[in-house]
């Protein structure tokens, strides 16, 4: 619709994630508008991250060194270790200050639909870690959709024979939510982990 460069920045904006024709025009005539300085900061700020973040060599989250953040503190519990999709969902985690353990990113879930496997996951990395015997439990916390579940079973099914303890992030109805809107899965789900309050 637009001549030249004015497209191709609604295009290239366009490929990300949850940004549909509309928004990424929306974003465009935003930067067009916006005061060069603070356009030069933004295309500055893509750079760096790309020049200088690396997924860590032990878990796979995001860093700017061989390890994360999280890796690299020798007060996290060495023994207990929760296996995530995305580095993302790390943060998610951390937010919530229960947790004081190790992390394993697999970087997405089991979809066949899109062609993801096993062996495009970091499950390979996720044995090695476990090998040494040092962790005595897995939490696995992937998202509680299709993947997600998929991803779950499959690595449950890898680490019960190894002997190490496995559990699954609990999941059901939201604080706040109705219970005519819950999915079947979701109230099922909370059914299963109902806890007696007398």
């Amino acid at each position: 619709m637009y001549d030249g460069a004015v497209q191709d920045l609604i295009d290239e904006l366009g490929h990300l994630p949850g940004i549909g024709p509309k928004s990424a025009q929306r974003i465009a005539f935003h930067i067009l508008a916006t005061d060069a300085t603070d356009v030069q900061r933004l295309a500055e700020a893509i750079t760096t991250v790309k020049e200088r973040v690396r997924f860590c060599d032990t878990c796979g989250n995001v860093a700017e060194s061989e390890q994360c953040r999280i890796c690299a503190d020798t007060r996290r519990l060495d023994d207990v270790l929760c296996v995530v999709e995305e580095p993302k969902d790390v943060v998610a985690i951390e937010r919530t200050r229960e947790y004081r353990g190790r992390y394993h990113v697999l970087g997405g879930a089991i979809d066949p639909m899109n062609g993801v496997g096993p062996d495009d996951l970091r499950i390979r990395q996720l044995l090695t870690r476990l090998g040494d015997g040092a962790i005595e439990e897995v939490i696995i916390a992937t998202d509680p959709n299709i993947e997600g579940e998929a991803t779950a079973t499959y690595l449950t099914r890898m680490l019960v024979p190894m002997g190490v303890g496995v559990s699954r992030l609990a999941s059901g109805l939201p604080v706040g939510g109705d219970l005519e809107y819950a999915d079947e899965v979701t109230l099922g789900r909370a059914f299963e982990g109902r806890r007696r309050v007398t």
